[in-house]
């Protein structure tokens, strides 16, 4: 039996993830996108890691600017994540999500209301396949109350669905 990017891609959606959104200040303007291909690294130095393909639009802004925002989206934040997954979209109207920004000292678009939010500074990046992996140590952290957004086997679920 031959392995399929379908194949593949049904037994990743078995795995349930968190759902995120990656922002990034680019020449005063914030650029974002939906990521649940994010993980912890390390704890000495403090590093994770998101993975973006080599097609998207922020794949270059995280080049050139190094320094980006990981947003852990809230249970009632899908329409965030969904309009950040749209990557036909120049994402010039967040507000019509729902999404609405603050920044650091540093000038990273943090969102408000996330469940979580991490200030991350690039420390490297890694070819694999048809995307990168781009490895940031964490600057800053903010934490949240609340229940996370999750995604499951191609959907959107909330912790009670879980539970249930």
């Amino acid at each position: 039996m031959r392995l399929t990017a379908s194949d593949f891609r049904r037994a990743m959606g078995c795995f349930a993830t968190g759902v995120t959104v990656i922002t990034i200040d680019q020449e005063g303007e914030i650029h974002g996108m939906t990521a649940n291909a994010f993980t912890a690294v390390s704890l000495d130095p403090v590093l994770v890691l998101v993975c973006v393909d080599h097609r998207a639009r922020t794949h270059a802004h995280l080049h050139a600017r190094k320094r980006f925002g990981v947003n852990v989206l809230r249970s009632d934040q899908q329409k965030i994540s969904e309009y950040y997954a749209r990557s036909d979209e120049k994402h010039q109207h967040p507000e019509s999500a729902g999404a609405r920004f603050d920044r650091t000292a540093q000038g990273t678009p943090v969102l408000q209301g996330a469940l979580a939010y991490l200030e991350c500074r690039l420390h490297s990046t890694q070819a694999a396949g048809d995307h990168t992996i781009f490895i940031a140590e964490v600057e800053e952290v903010v934490v949240r109350d609340g229940e996370p957004l999750l995604y499951f086997r191609s959907q959107y679920r909330d912790i009670a669905d879980v539970r249930g």
